[in-house]
């Protein structure tokens, strides 16, 4: 007698075979193109107000309270709320997705340039947490400003386009390797103040001292009218420079950098756009320097998020204070950042059973932390329940993750910072390979269903 499975086992489902694949393909190439101009945080702010005022958006201080109404506002192009507003009173509470537009990078210093041997080179300081060997012998792209002593601000772009040059980070040849790199620790073989980029080697002739150096200085002031003074008011960030492309010779994953975490960003702000207008205030907030703990007026801690939460509600008739802490407590909101996905080469890390798998449908994460749940906010049984149901209702493919063993490491998201301004959240995102890496790996399939899933956030919660 042939035996059935049991009704009551939880089952993941491969989100490739439930929905449209030409609908997966068709996000995901919209989606590379703008992981492609959105390499920076200031980049990714200035692709979404475009993007938002072909949409019928405003700047917040000149939209209408009425139900429809379209908005955003930033904080020094670093960061970005957008909203509708819904057909409910503000103090019913609003339906939130907060996502980072930030990703780990190497920035320069701010007197970053020096000769040595004949090169001249660019001093880095890392941001966030990475391999630092991930970052050698690979092309690498120079973008962000320069505001110069009078205050004009420059914008620079080195290494995007075919006709552009590339920098890069010389490694020590193997010849040589074996006592300085070979016998040391994996993560400990490069130091960090080695991490500097390889930017000119050739010299100015009429000048003394660092000639190649001064040649660098002439080219810059030649092409953007800077000087080296000028470099220490910069944010100049150092990131790969190859694009986007499908991973695969079924072209179903995408690889490229900055995936964490503006895949969640992307979707989130796409499924605001695309549901409209919906009962509750529905609001997305793309935040910057939650890789290095979201401090800083751009960060999500700051008082940004929550005196922008204030304007809007001004905007539909609150007045009081009490009255927007009364919205924010009767508030849902989604931290939507990714999550990790077993790497079938490293399974030892992974408890399998708790951590998503490619191509399986966005990732849940109950709590994220490092061992002993530490920096989490740990969401309740009944809101699990909640984005449980409404996930299920609307066809949204979906998985519940942890990141990585108890004792293996661990993470965190802004999950917490919302939790501390009195919101209900959770953590729900899509899954990445290659995490942090210069070149990360995710599902279209995943990505589409985190689309999905959050229109069903933004309407149903």
């Amino acid at each position: 007698m042939e035996k059935s499975k049991s009704p009551f086992l939880y089952e993941r489902k491969n989100a490739w075979l439930h929905g449209d694949r030409d609908a997966y393909f068709k996000f995901a190439d919209e989606y590379k193109n703008f992981l492609d101009m959105g390499k920076t945080e200031r980049e990714c702010v200035a692709y979404a107000e475009k993007s938002l005022g072909a949409q019928g958006f405003v700047a917040l201080d000149k939209a209408v309270n009425r139900p429809g109404s379209k908005f955003y506002a930033s904080a020094g192009g670093k960061n970005l709320i957008a909203g509708i507003i819904g057909t409910e009173s503000f103090t019913k509470g609003v339906n939130l997705i907060a996502a980072h537009i930030d990703s780990p990078r190497l920035d320069l210093k701010p007197l970053p340039l020096e000769e040595d041997s004949s090169m001249a080179l660019l001093k880095t300081h890392y941001y966030g947490g990475i391999k630092k060997y991930y970052w050698l012998n690979i092309p690498l792209a120079l973008h962000g400003r320069v505001v110069k002593g009078d205050g004009t601000p420059v914008d620079i772009v080195i290494g995007e386009n075919e006709s552009d040059p590339v920098f890069t980070i010389n490694d020590l040849l193997i010849h040589l390797s074996q006592k300085i790199q070979g016998e040391k620790k994996l993560l400990e073989g490069i130091e960090g103040e080695n991490l500097k980029v390889l930017f000119a080697s050739i010299p100015l002739d009429d000048v003394e001292g660092d000639k190649v150096k001064a040649g660098a200085l002439a080219l810059l002031n030649s092409r953007y009218g800077i000087s080296e003074e000028d470099l220490i008011s910069a944010e100049l960030e150092i990131v790969p420079a190859f694009k986007a492309r499908d991973i695969g010779i079924d072209r179903s994953m995408i690889g490229g950098y900055g995936q964490d975490d503006r895949v969640c960003s992307y979707a989130s702000l796409r499924a605001l756009v695309d549901t409209g207008e919906c009962s509750r205030t529905t609001i997305a907030v793309l935040v910057d320097k939650e890789e290095i703990g979201s401090c800083g007026i751009s960060g999500i801690r700051s008082r940004f998020l929550y005196n922008t939460i204030g304007d809007i509600g001004e905007l539909c008739g609150i007045t009081r204070d009490a009255e927007v802490r009364r919205a924010l407590w009767n508030s849902f909101s989604i931290s939507a950042d990714v999550g990790a996905v077993v790497n079938p080469m490293y399974k030892e890390a992974f408890d399998v059973m708790n951590t998503g798998i490619i191509g399986n449908g966005v990732v849940i994460k109950k709590y994220t932390g490092a061992r002993g749940k530490s920096g989490a906010s740990d969401a309740s049984a009944e809101y699990m329940g909640k984005i449980r149901e409404i996930f299920n209702r609307n066809g949204v493919v979906w998985q519940p993750s942890l990141l990585g063993k108890v004792d293996q490491g661990g993470g965190g998201t802004v999950a917490h910072y919302i939790a501390e301004m009195g919101l209900t959240v959770v953590d729900s995102g899509v899954g990445v390979d290659g995490m942090h890496s210069p070149y990360e790996v995710t599902s279209k399939a995943d990505l589409y269903h985190a689309y999905l899933g959050y229109k069903a956030f933004y309407k149903d919660a």
